[in-house]
């Protein structure tokens, strides 16, 4: 598994995400501004308070977070077979 360690905030509701491997990149999240739990970003210091749960996932708080193999599958270009590898279909014998 692939998780985040490390985690910053930027402006316009978009994150700089570092994973174990090193990779690291920029997730726009402006779409999900003021939608539905995402409303708690309202308050723009909510959204700063972005942090890695033990898990791995992204969060802000009980109800909003987001799952970290999803944001690195999006600025990677990576497949979820990529990462997942049990995921590929076995070759046929």
């Amino acid at each position: 598994m692939i998780n985040p360690t490390d985690i910053k905030a930027l402006s316009d509701y978009r994150l700089l995400v570092r994973y174990e491997d090193g990779s690291k990149g920029e997730i726009d999240l402006s779409h999900l501004a003021g939608r539905g739990v995402f409303a708690l970003w309202d308050d723009y210091t909510n959204f700063e308070n972005v942090k890695i749960a033990d898990d791995g996932a992204i969060f802000w708080s009980e109800d909003v977070e987001l799952c970290p193999y999803a944001t690195y599958l999006k600025f990677t270009g990576k497949s979820p077979e990529d990462i997942f590898p049990k995921l590929k279909p076995a070759a046929n014998a």
